[in-house]
């Protein structure tokens, strides 16, 4: 499973790629709103971090103008997915510009239905959203699993893009059911290497090996 970090921040960008364990980023207009920077800067800092995915989303509504932002976006760098809505219109965009070579990745994508039409549409990535799935009541991981068995069944190469991951059940279950990538907030990364067994056993270990009275050099 491929881990993409969801956020606008370049620190934390930064410090995550440094683990070597990053494939992408994922960024929205909220996010961009709370890095409180310039969307194109910021857009253009991080694809120069992180050598994979970097999704940057369209604001626009209407094809023609999803297009003419598209095409800002792209020229950015060659690592730009460009993000469009799931709707009609996005649909066709992502069309347009798949067929043209460039990633796009379709998001917003609530129902199965919906991620069907996003493979029909040539996208690289689909973006279901399981935490705001599970907020209405929703099994966000029935979701995933429904996609999964859709994109199997007609082998489509459109990549399951599991976003509003919320905490490490979400990604231990997307990666049971053969999801593509995981895109989650940094501290929700973090939290995946984080075991109380795995303290104790370090804090047994230094504590023994300071009685050794060795030392590594």
């Amino acid at each position: 499973m491929k881990f993409f970090v969801d956020t606008a921040d370049v620190n934390d960008i930064r410090e995550l790629a440094e683990t070597g364990l990053l494939d992408g980023v994922t960024t929205n207009p909220s996010l961009i709103h709370k890095a409180g920077r310039d969307f194109l800067d910021v857009v253009k800092e991080i694809c120069a971090i992180v050598p994979g995915p970097v999704s940057a989303e369209v604001v626009a509504l209407d094809h023609e103008t999803m297009m003419k932002e598209a095409e800002i976006l792209r020229k950015i760098a060659d690592n730009v997915a460009v993000k469009v809505p799931l709707t009609l219109e996005g649909l066709k965009t992502c069309r347009k510009l798949t067929s043209d070579g460039t990633m796009v990745n379709v998001t917003l994508c609530f129902s199965a239905n919906q991620a069907l039409l996003a493979a029909k549409a040539g996208a690289t990535f689909v973006s279901p959203f399981v935490g705001r799935h599970d907020d209405v009541g929703f099994d966000g991981m029935q979701l995933i699993s429904d996609i999964r068995l859709i994109y199997d069944n007609y082998d489509y190469g459109t990549e399951i893009l599991v976003a509003s991951v919320r905490h490490p059940i979400h990604v231990l279950e997307s990666a049971k059911l053969g999801a593509d990538v995981a895109t989650m907030p940094p501290a929700v990364i973090r939290q995946l290497v984080k075991h109380p067994l795995t303290d104790k056993g370090i804090e047994g270990f230094l504590a023994d090996w300071a009685k050794t009275g060795q030392k590594i050099s």
